[in-house]
């Protein structure tokens, strides 16, 4: 009883060890994103603000954030996304996204519903499913050739995590997602001319 107990205990610091590592090598990278991240160990919940800035246009970020098949290659951890409903006007979507973050948490099952006001601003609210809340926003600015996206998530997972896990969700897999957005938008946008 006390190895499998001993055992999970040093699988748990390692990851939190990893996660640390991994954190300090991509927060050193140049020109990078700003993160701010806040918990709340009582509610086991935890609000993250994200900056980017790439040289992009806006409508080219627009189109990826608002696209499952773009959000399967920038979000660490979803393995599926599916579009459920859409409103005639295309001013909301209603989506489902399945998350298999990693061995030591279970797999998340949520629904979503997406928000429009092309192309400056997507409002992300959680309608049911495994998380106890969810609530998020994409706001987009014009600067010149470059947009400047700043995205918002307030997130309660519904089931007991470590805190140091929401943690690294935040502060290690915001930026990823970001990067990736980035490199995907400056892509796009190098193709387009």
């Amino acid at each position: 009883m006390r190895q499998p107990l001993l055992l999970a205990l040093t699988l748990l610091l390692l990851a939190s060890v990893a996660c640390a590592a991994d954190f300090e090598r991509e927060s050193a990278l140049p020109g990078d994103i700003d993160v701010a991240v806040a918990l709340d160990s009582g509610e086991q919940s935890g609000r993250a603000k994200a900056t980017v800035r790439m040289h992009a246009r806006r409508e080219v970020v627009w189109s990826l954030i608002t696209s499952c098949p773009e959000a399967m290659r920038m979000i660490p951890g979803l393995i599926a996304c599916n579009v459920l409903e859409t409103a005639a006007d295309r001013s909301w979507q209603r989506i489902r996204h399945v998350m298999n973050y990693s061995w030591y948490v279970p797999t998340v099952t949520y629904e979503i519903r997406a928000s429009y006001q092309k192309p400056v601003h997507v409002a992300i609210e959680r309608v049911s499913g495994d998380l106890r809340n969810l609530s998020g926003s994409w706001d987009l600015e014009s600067d010149g050739d470059f947009t400047i996206a700043r995205y918002t998530v307030d997130l309660t997972p519904g089931f007991w995590v470590p805190l140091w896990v929401v943690h690294a969700a935040l502060r290690r897999d915001l930026p990823k997602m970001l990067r990736s957005l980035r490199s995907r938008a400056e892509a796009v946008q190098a193709g387009q001319h």
